[in-house]
């Protein structure tokens, strides 16, 4: 009894002993836990300016505690450390509780409570704060706030001085600009509120005597560039009424070459070039002064900041400003300390400037030698990488700062790639280079003369790349190179292709580098001439830029004299200076000399048997802006006794003329009140001419130029030898889709007929689809199935359709081509949009009514919005994307309705583009008809194949009801719009006819025979929009209007986990079940 009684007794002790024991050891965790657990102490703070403390406070820290905050910052910072609050356990030496604080230099220690409301810096970009505590006598510890401080200019912007004469912002005095004859300099810039008319200058170059050699600003002509004196007005570059500087920054780069004579702008990733003759051959002196902001108090200064200013002494073309990083350095002013005296008032330190030092990391993933049997869910060192030869030793030497018993086994170092070998400009290669390495090699054709080009760094991602080939020093003799070209293309030498574009390559750099003067001039005019004996296969590649240097030459020939004129065997020149004030307009003609292998050029002189003439009215520079009214100087006469440089593959016709080429100075001339008559010779004898006045139109065919009618018309004086051109719009909805584009060749009278139908049926859709939509969307009940859904967003792209459709003349009327380009592009979106809704319809029925069972998709009606208005805008993304931010291209104002003397026609903002049209339209909606045509067959064939089950109608009634069926699904699925596909040939003004009349007519059908014929539309309409005897009771007809309209599907549970698809067609119902698998 005893023993059983001991034994309890100790059993009993025992249970209690082993859950005291567990009691007590869980609680001095959790005590642990609620001691060291207070807050994380080991991080690392990357914010522009923070607050962190010490654990628990301002409670007592807890014993036995490392903490370590490390505070970093992009290059260009320093940090600045704030003690707001300090009480630590004091004593000598700091034996005890300690805070370290490591500033780059010489670590610290502090205690006690004299750290409080004391700041210290740290001397790099990096501080590190450690804190540690012993096991007894706990403080309140401290209270912490750091600020990053800017010292590099790269993290500043400068606060434009408005008083020239105080606190300066000028270039530093080491620094010496050199004689500039070319420059590339880009800045970026904000503009504060002001009045908008006011003046004012962005920076000022100056000689020593104060007169201004170089600025940029704006007047009320608008903003200009100003070199040497001379204004040039960059009207078409920048906005001329508005400001181009905002509240936020915005780049701007402005290149000038004087040898060229023009002002190239780079501003929101479009590059303009305007010509400025007036500073041709113009050079700015060396060793000035140059500030930022007016030099005078005459004009005023940009009301804002700048940033980012940097001047190079060579040109940048487009490609390479687009390209243009923040670590290409300005190699005579250069946004960094040592290039700026900046008064201290004028600096501000701010976030998120564009080329601000940006902190790299990397993560490096550590193994675990010696496990604790504790679970880490990650261990990870962020390691900042500041110079790429430093990298493994900082990694390495790091093993102190991990916790003790963990080291780093490997380090892996990415290697920096060399910039690879290549070829540029051609007979110029550069080998492969490591970056921050400049090459050099021979100039081409010299054994003295060298041209270097350097391999550079991105610091953004480390990837090295080119910089632009240096070439300055690579002069060469521009007779001596035309010479050769001349002796190269002479009589008996046989030209490939690529020898003509060769030579014309070398021919354009000439007159694009060099000045020209009469002798220079006479040789490339012959060179041309030489090239033009070649057959039109040889120069068909070459012939755009052949014909844009040809313009070039004639804009910057110099010649004496009030004219000049070259002549050759197959190419004339003619070049004559026009005072603009009194111009009472002029004449040129070309004429055969006594020897007929040249030609001669008269200036004003009446030529009765000349091959070629033209007349310029004395309105001419009637329209003309005053800033293009005062740079005009010459005008410029071209005559083309060969037409191998104009081909036009997509235009049939043959040319039966010399061609003729007049222009005023570098400037567009339209809208002429009277007509510029042109009277050219027909080289062959037309019996029964019917000519066509046309001018080669260097934007079409994606560039490569063509023939365009548009604004000239054949003159009443033509005859079989000659003919007289006088040169100085609404549209039908078959433009969309004319297959053979022929609308442009459609009478008049017919295109009145057209454009009365389709803009009057376009009306009528809109109205109607607006009506349908409404509808569903006014009643809840009747879009509660699949179809309802589907019709709102085909009634919803036919809708904005038809209205952008009818809006579109209009607006092209304006003549502002980024809004045409957008209307275009809206109207091809939503004609997109209306052929996939129409396509969805077709899938949807057939999923409805064929593949009956087991076609439950999840999220049903979201996955076809997503393909019904995504797969549009991803075609017209694509689309503008292939544009390269020169969406003109594609889309854009083009005439139709021209009769055949190219008079009459509408403007209308569509495609331009001949492969984009065919293939976004034709062949989208080519691919969306068949899909329809082979649903619309399918579907029928079921309907017809139900119904013929029913012996309840007669024949007739079978027979109606089934072409009923037919015209609904005709509209619904777009049948009509494969209309288009007949308009050929001599059946094309038929089939337009009906294209527009059914198509211009959609909305409606689906109104009629969608909407109204449907008895739940008409039953909602009675109950909540009729009254008295035709107001239909809220509970009539509820058995009824339950039963699905044509096309739905409706799922209910059968017994036994069956199905039951009931179709409905009317009001008749049939019944399956089927069996779930």
């Amino acid at each position: 009894m005893m023993s059983h009684v001991s034994e309890m007794w100790c059993y009993h002790w025992k249970w209690k002993l082993q859950h005291c024991l567990c009691l007590f050891t869980t609680y001095i965790i959790c005590m642990q836990q609620a001691a060291h657990g207070c807050y994380d102490c080991r991080t690392v703070l990357t914010d522009p300016s923070g607050v962190f403390t010490s654990p628990c406070f301002p409670s007592d820290y807890p014993n036995s505690q490392a903490c370590r905050w490390i505070i970093r910052a992009p290059h260009g910072y320093i940090i600045q450390l704030t003690f707001i609050d300090f009480d630590i356990e004091e004593a000598p030496g700091c034996i005890y509780d300690s805070l370290t604080l490591d500033n780059g230099e010489s670590p610290m220690n502090l205690c006690g409570i004299t750290a409080k409301g004391l700041s210290y810096n740290s001397t790099g970009n990096e501080m590190i704060v450690s804190f540690k505590s012993d096991f007894s006598i706990q403080k309140k510890g401290f209270n912490a706030s750091y600020v990053r401080i800017a010292v590099s200019l790269r993290n500043q912007k400068v606060i434009i001085p408005q008083v020239p004469d105080l606190d300066a912002v000028s270039v530093a005095e080491a620094v010496s600009v050199p004689e500039l004859r070319q420059f590339t300099l880009c800045f970026e810039a904000t503009k504060g509120n002001s009045d908008d008319n006011d003046d004012w200058k962005v920076f000022s170059y100056t000689d020593a005597l104060l007169t201004e050699l170089l600025s940029f600003g704006k007047t009320t002509k608008g903003h200009f560039l100003s070199i040497s004196g001379t204004q040039c007005i960059l009207k078409n570059a920048l906005p001329r009424n508005a400001e181009f500087f905002t509240g936020t920054f915005q780049q701007l780069c402005v290149v000038w070459d004087s040898l060229s004579g023009t002002v190239g702008i780079y501003a929101k990733s479009i590059y303009h070039t305007v010509s400025c003759p007036e500073v041709f051959d113009k050079v700015i002196p060396g060793n000035g002064r140059l500030v930022l902001g007016s030099n005078s108090n005459e004009v005023s200064s940009l009301n804002g900041d700048i940033y980012n200013f940097r001047l190079w002494n060579f040109t940048m073309n487009a490609q390479t400003l687009a390209n243009l990083s923040c670590d290409v350095k300005g190699n005579i002013v250069d946004w960094e300390n040592e290039f700026w005296s900046i008064p201290t008032s004028a600096l501000k330190a701010e976030n998120n400037l564009s080329c601000e030092f940006i902190m790299p990391t990397r993560f490096l993933t550590l193994c675990c030698f010696q496990w604790t049997g504790g679970l880490f869910y990650r261990i990870s060192i962020t390691v900042s990488i500041f110079f790429p030869e430093d990298i493994r030793q900082k990694l390495i030497s790091n093993n102190r700062t991990i916790e003790e018993g963990y080291q780093l086994q490997t380090v892996d170092v990415d290697p920096v790639e060399k910039c690879l070998a290549e070829e540029n400009p051609p007979n110029y290669f550069w080998p492969d280079t490591r970056p921050t390495v400049t090459n050099f090699t021979f100039c081409h054709g010299s054994s003295v003369q060298t041209a270097s080009r350097t391999c550079y760094l991105g610091l953004q991602n480390y990837t090295s790349y080119w910089g632009q080939p240096d070439l300055r020093n690579c002069t060469e003799n521009a007779a001596d190179i035309a010479n050769q070209l001349l002796n190269l293309t002479g009589e008996g030498q046989q030209l490939t292709s690529d020898k003509v574009n060769d030579v014309v390559q070398k021919l354009k750099k000439i007159v694009n580098d060099e000045e020209i003067d009469e002798s220079l001039g006479s040789t490339v005019v012959t060179i041309f001439s030489n090239i033009l004996t070649s057959s039109d296969s040889v120069l068909a590649a070459s012939s755009s830029e052949a014909l844009k240097t040809i313009d070039a030459l004639a804009l910057k020939i110099h010649f004496a004299g009030p004219s000049m004129s070259i002549s050759t065997r197959n190419l004339a020149l003619g070049v004559s200076s026009i005072n603009s004030t009194s111009f009472k307009g002029g004449s040129f003609s070309v004429s055969p000399q006594n020897n007929a292998s040249e030609f001669q050029i008269d200036f004003d002189k009446d030529q009765t048997s000349a091959f070629a003439s033209v007349v310029l009215p004395p309105s001419l520079l009637k329209n003309l802006s005053q800033d293009e009214f005062e740079v005009i100087s010459r005008a410029q006469f071209t005559f083309f006794n060969k037409n191998g440089l104009f081909q036009d593959a997509e235009n049939p016709a043959n040319l039966t003329s010399f061609v003729v080429a007049c222009s005023i100075g570098n400037l567009t001339i339209q809208d002429l009140q009277d007509y510029v008559k042109v009277t050219i010779k027909h080289t062959k004898i037309q019996e029964d001419p019917k000519p066509t006045c046309v001018f080669w139109d260097m934007n079409k065919n994606g560039g490569s130029g063509g023939w365009n009618p548009a604004g000239c018309q054949v003159g009443a004086e033509s005859n079989e030898n000659e003919t007289v051109c006088l040169c100085n719009h609404l549209t039908h909805f078959g433009v969309l889709m004319d297959l053979q584009r022929a609308v442009t060749q459609i009478d008049p009278q017919n295109t009145k007929v057209l454009t009365f139908i389709t803009y009057i049926g376009c009306g009528i859709s809109a109205i109607f689809s607006a009506a349908t939509l409404l509808t569903y969307i006014a009643f809840e009940k009747l879009r509660r199935d699949y179809p309802s859904k589907i019709l709102m967003n085909l009634s919803t792209a036919l809708l904005f359709l038809n209205l952008i459709f009818l809006l579109d003349g209009w607006i092209a009327s304006f003549d502002i081509d980024g809004l045409c380009i957008a209307v275009a592009a809206l109207l091809h979106f939503f004609l997109l949009a209306t052929f996939t809704w129409m396509g969805l319809e077709a899938v949807h029925m057939y999923i409805a009514l064929v593949k009956v069972f087991n076609t439950y998709i999840r999220r049903y009606i979201l996955k076809f919005c997503i393909i019904g208005w995504g797969l549009p805008a991803l075609v017209i993304a694509i689309v503008l994307a292939s544009a390269n931010t020169n969406a003109s291209h594609i889309y854009g104002k083009e005439l139709y309705g021209r009769d055949a003397n190219g008079q009459g026609g509408d403007d209308f903002c569509w495609i331009k583009n001949e492969v984009v049209f065919y293939v976004t339209c034709a062949g989208y909606f080519g691919i969306m008809f068949l899909m329809n045509v082979a649903m619309f067959i399918v579907v029928m064939v079921q309907i017809c194949g139900r119904n013929g089950k029913r012996t309840n109608r007669s024949l007739k009634e079978e027979i109606l009801r089934n072409l009923r069926s037919v015209v609904s699904l005709t509209f619904l699925l777009g049948m009509t719009w494969g209309f288009a596909f007949f308009a050929w040939g001599p059946l094309t003004l038929a089939f337009l006819y009906l294209f527009s009349i059914f198509n211009s007519l959609q909305g409606l059908f689906i109104f009629v025979f969608h909407c109204a014929m449907k008895e739940n539309v008409q039953k909602q309409w009675r109950r909540h929009l009729c009254c008295g005897r035709f107001r239909l009771a809220d509970n009539s007809g509820k058995s009824n209007s339950q039963l699905p309209s044509l096309g739905a599907t409706v799922v209910y549970k059968c017994p036994r986990k069956q199905l039951a698809v009931i179709f409905s067609i009317k009001y008749k119902v049939s019944q399956r079940c089927g069996k779930i698998d």
